[in-house]
């Protein structure tokens, strides 16, 4: 990854930490999840409701760092009027490209969320970025057996 677009992807970070997309009250939904990254103490709590096999509505709240708020940020706006399966599959992508340790080139579908291959490098920072997509993953599945 090239010096200038690893700056611009540190940006767009920083940007979503400071104003987070999706951030609210997730009670207001009828399907929530909390998360906890123990290692460090990044918590998160998603909730989205689902109409007609799409996620109508996503709310988040939490706390940690900039990492674990901006992924969240960023996942919302991506994945908020997606269909559950449509979904699954950017989770999958992203987690993918959160094992790859930055290697290859991220799915074209993340947009945004392709800012983060450069933290997969660091195992550490790993669980912060996929805190809240393993939260949406597990509020799909609550979903589907409703």
């Amino acid at each position: 990854m090239s010096g200038g677009l690893e700056a611009m992807y540190q940006e767009l970070i920083l940007d979503h930490a400071k104003t987070p997309e999706g951030k609210g009250d997730p009670s207001q939904h009828p399907f929530t999840h909390h998360e906890l990254n123990p290692s460090c103490g990044d918590e998160i709590t998603l909730g989205i409701t689902v109409e007609d096999d799409r996620i109508t509505g996503l709310a988040w709240d939490g706390q940690g760092c900039s990492i674990s708020m901006s992924s969240a940020s960023i996942m919302s706006g991506l994945l908020t009027g997606a269909t559950r399966d449509e979904a699954q599959t950017r989770i999958d992508q992203f987690r993918e490209m959160m094992r790859s340790r930055g290697a290859g080139e991220p799915a074209e579908e993340l947009e945004d969320a392709a800012a983060f291959q450069n933290t997969a490098k660091y195992v550490m920072r790993v669980k912060c970025a996929m805190l809240a997509w393993v939260a949406l993953e597990a509020d799909l599945k609550t979903s589907r057996v409703a």
